[in-house]
């Protein structure tokens, strides 16, 4: 399955040119085999203007039959690297172009490939070419019509877009179903599945009034588990209507779980292929994060449906108009139906570790890259979680009523059409009447913002002067930057906790002001005292916020803050500074020592019984080591992980016998699926990390009983995760019981895979290589892949930057085997080898010579040639 490095290009966005041809109409005829299906595309055609251009069509690994345009044979084509090129062509014409292809061969599951027993499509963003001969790019807005042909014994199901319009036996024990699909669409939208499921029907009706069928399809013996999937694509679909007044405009709306998915899920029209992780659950097999995962992504790609099919991009260099917006819808519906503070903290999350990583790295891009190799591989953190921050920055600067004209002017004027980022912009422009000129920057430049805020008060004249500098430091792909357009959302308090008016010019403000220049002063006028500053409210923008606040003040903010995220944010950089100060008391041999205030401040959060549980959850829980690491220019691994459980020691004996008692007093006498619930569940689990921390040995038998005791997964897995990171004397036993319940269920069995590879001990890797060769394991499987080896990789920091090297050359050579079997799992995979700017010279000159290792493999796939070329051309 690899490609050859040496065939590279790059593609830049810039050079975009419209198609010399399009596709009006395409008939499929798809005789499904295992080993050889047959397909048949008749495509109707028509020249894009005056020329006498070639048509050059995209094609992988396909066998090609036969050609013929207007019924007649056709010659005048030649092969060409990536496809074919056919010349001499009239204005107007029907082609049909015959070939085979080998779906169970396909192990990079692009294109048509078999998922376990039964057959599935994934598209997106180019696998469309490795079905049929085709202009594979997403401006080429079709009509389908898909006929479907197979063994009717294996494969009784056979599913494509649209809604299904013909049926009938064949010959031979065969049948066929044809579907049509009313809206034009690109070829990445294209879906298809065969196999035997078992299904979940159910009905919606629209606001309208017209009935849409809902099926969900499942492996055999799986129904039990897809009830809360069914149930949130309805609450995502009334949601849409009530928020956005969008409606679902096709007869049926079908979602089908696989096994084998690159992606977590693809929001193909009418039929959703999902990742089968995000649609099976039930109590006991599946925790409340899955529960919350399912409800999020089912409406995610749910509202694809407007905001990315009924609305294309118009080029990939476009991928955030879709996918940013709809990340930001899909926030916006779990912040409606659930907690819109908890909701708003794991997004911030999400932003500050991974993604300011991300933009940090050798893969550091824009929201709309510029240049692009391997399209796979931006598919990243930067165009759907920062391009949903960009829209929420659009949100807060022009309000819900602004925004929601804004979206009606975009829908109204681009539905059908292949759009770009430009397209969105100027329709909230428009809607708004609000100049976003200097905005549009957030969508072409590359890194993370740097706001520098310094406040002086002048007492005399009752003034705060406020002095805001922006700088955005320069990255692998950028070397110069521009000011931003910055929403600061901000807010002064008291000393008795009251709110202060944001008076300028004599003019009462807004709290969210801009920030435009690289340097700016705003002075609040009538402060009558010296006031606390809560900045940077609900992340009003994806910055790193250097502001100097004492310990004193970010308690008072932990108190008093209205926001509950201004609460969280501030018991962050508390615990942020107590990181970075004892991380240098490790590197001088000094004693780790935490403050008085900050460990009153937690245990004040822990005992303030008017905080709701889900609240104080996120609150206690302490940053992990991967976003410590973004606090320091040089990160010292070791240190950092030894002060942050010597934090978790320290807060845990702060909190005094409320510890034990919380603990006791959050325990359910039955499971129940509910936000309320849920948020019960969570405190309580942070809270036996806490009795762990405090003392390991006297929790072996809370934790197990926990394990033993539970009717749901949530308070099994927290049990097994506590006894993990603690290597409690329970550990193994309760390992072991735990793989012979589900050992049979690859899905549930994820679990004890990520327990073993993120294990705290020197001796991890005997313990991953035997994982390997359990029998639900498979390379070939992304979920497996992803549970077991990207866990060591992405959440084992200490035994990943083992100063042997092991961890690098272990994970180097599970990725040579995926540049051969799946190489977009492989490039996904290597990010924890390519982010190593902020590592010791010893660990960078180990991990360069892992990645010199990979670069010189024969074959290397284009997917891991372009990020192993921009990461060692880092300093």
């Amino acid at each position: 399955m690899a490609q050859h490095s040496e065939a590279v290009t790059a593609k830049y966005r810039l050079d975009y040119q419209a198609p010399h041809y399009l596709i009006d109409t395409l008939d499929l005829d798809i005789q499904l085999g295992e080993e050889q299906t047959h397909i048949t595309a008749i495509s109707r055609v028509r020249r894009n203007g005056e020329h006498n251009e070639p048509l050059r069509l995209d094609g992988e690994a396909l066998i090609l039959r036969a050609i013929a345009v207007d019924g007649r044979p056709f010659a005048d084509y030649r092969e060409v690297s990536g496809g074919l090129e056919l010349s001499n062509l009239p204005a107007e014409f029907v082609l049909t172009i015959e070939t085979e292809i080998n779906p169970a061969a396909n192990t990079a599951l692009e294109g048509l490939y078999k998922s376990g027993d039964a057959f599935c499509t994934q598209c997106e963003a180019e696998g469309f070419r490795r079905i049929t001969y085709y202009l594979d790019r997403p401006d080429i807005l079709t009509r389908y019509s898909t006929r479907i042909s197979a063994d009717k014994s294996k494969y009784p199901y056979l599913l494509s877009n649209g809604n299904k319009v013909a049926s009938g036996d064949l010959d031979g024990g065969r049948h066929f179903v044809q579907w049509q699909d009313p809206f034009p669409k690109p070829s990445y939208l294209f879906a298809l599945v065969a196999g035997d499921f078992d299904v979940l029907r159910d009905t919606f009706t629209t606001r309208s009034g017209r009935a849409v069928a809902l099926e969900l399809f499942v492996d055999k013996g799986n129904l039990d588990r897809a009830g809360f999937a069914m149930e949130s694509l309805k609450k995502a679909m009334k949601w849409d209507e009530e928020r956005f007044g969008l409606e679902y405009d096709l007869d049926i709306y079908m979602i089908v779980a696989v096994d084998f998915f690159n992606m977590g899920a693809m929001e193909n029209k009418g039929l959703n292929i999902f990742n089968s992780k995000f649609v099976l659950a039930n109590p006991a097999t599946a925790t409340d994060l899955d529960y919350h995962g399912i409800e999020r992504v089912i409406a995610h790609e749910y509202f694809h449906n407007w905001t990315g099919n009924r609305i294309t991009c118009r080029d990939w260099f476009q991928l955030s108009l879709k996918e940013g917006l709809t990340v930001f819808r899909d926030q916006e519906f779990s912040s409606d139906v659930g907690s819109r503070p908890v909701n708003r903290i794991n997004n911030v999350r999400t932003m500050r570790g991974p993604q300011f990583a991300e933009d940090a790295g050798p893969m550091a891009h824009p929201i709309r890259p510029d240049v692009v190799i391997e399209m796979n591989n931006f598919y990243t953190l930067t165009v759907y979680e920062k391009g949903a921050e960009v829209i929420r920055m659009l949100h807060t600067l022009l309000g819900e009523e602004k925004f929601q004209a804004g979206m009606r002017l975009y829908v109204a004027r681009h539905d059908g059409t292949a759009a770009t980022c430009e397209d969105f912009v100027a329709a909230m422009e428009e809607a708004s009447a609000t100049d976003l000129s200097r905005f549009r920057r957030w969508y072409s430049q590359s890194g993370t913002p740097e706001l520098t805020v310094r406040s002086d008060y002048d007492a005399a004249r009752q003034e705060l002067r406020l002095h805001v500098t922006q700088h955005t430091p320069p990255t692998l792909d950028q070397a110069e930057k521009l000011p931003l357009h910055i929403p600061l959302d901000i807010e002064l308090y008291g000393a008795d906790g009251r709110v202060l008016p944001l008076i300028i010019d004599g003019q009462t403000q807004h709290q969210v002001l801009d920030i435009l220049e690289n340097e700016q002063t705003l002075v609040f006028e009538q402060i009558n005292e010296p006031p606390v500053i809560s900045l940077l409210r609900d992340f009003s923008a994806p910055v790193r916020l250097d502001y100097p606040y004492s310990e004193a003040e970010l308690a008072f903010l932990i108190r008093h803050a209205r926001n509950d995220f201004a609460r969280w944010d501030a018991a962050q950089i508390l615990l942020n500074q107590a990181v970075v100060t004892n991380v240098a008391r490790v590197q001088r041999n000094e004693g780790i020592h935490f403050s008085p205030t900050l460990l009153a401040s937690f245990a004040s959060v822990l005992d303030d019984e008017r905080l709701e549980p889900a609240f104080k959850a996120e609150l206690l829980t302490l940053p992990g080591e991967g976003t410590l690491a973004e606090l320091f220019e040089q990160a010292d691994i070791d240190a950092i992980h030894a002060v942050r459980q010597a934090l978790q020691q320290a807060l845990a004996e702060a909190f005094g016998p409320s510890l034990t008692n919380w603990h006791a007093r959050l325990k359910a006498e039955r499971f129940e699926i509910s936000h309320a619930a849920a948020a019960r569940r969570a405190l309580r689990n942070v809270l036996l990390g806490y009795l762990a921390a405090r003392d390991g040995v006297g929790a072996d038998s809370l934790v197990a009983a926990q394990a033993r005791e539970s009717d749901n997964m949530t308070d099994l897995l927290a049990a097994l995760q506590v006894a993990n990171a603690f290597l409690l004397p329970c550990r193994e036993p309760l390992l072991a019981e735990f793989e012979r319940k589900w050992g049979h269920d690859g899905l549930v069995l994820d679990n004890w895979l990520r327990l073993i590879g993120t294990k705290p001990a020197d001796k991890v890797l005997d313990e991953i290589k035997a994982a390997m060769a359990h029998p639900t394991f498979s390379i070939r499987n992304p979920n497996r892949v992803r549970a077991l080896i990207g866990s060591f990789a992405a959440s084992n920091p200490v035994q990943f930057h083992a100063k042997d090297g092991s961890g690098y050359r272990f994970l180097t050579d599970q990725l040579i085997v995926l540049n051969e079997v799946n190489p977009q799992t492989a490039s996904r995979m290597i990010t924890p080898l390519i982010q190593f700017k902020r590592l010791d010279a010893g660990r960078k000159a180990l991990i360069r010579a892992e990645l010199a290792r990979l670069a010189a493999l024969p074959g290397l796939a284009v997917d891991l040639f372009e990020k192993i070329d921009k990461a060692l051309q880092q300093s």
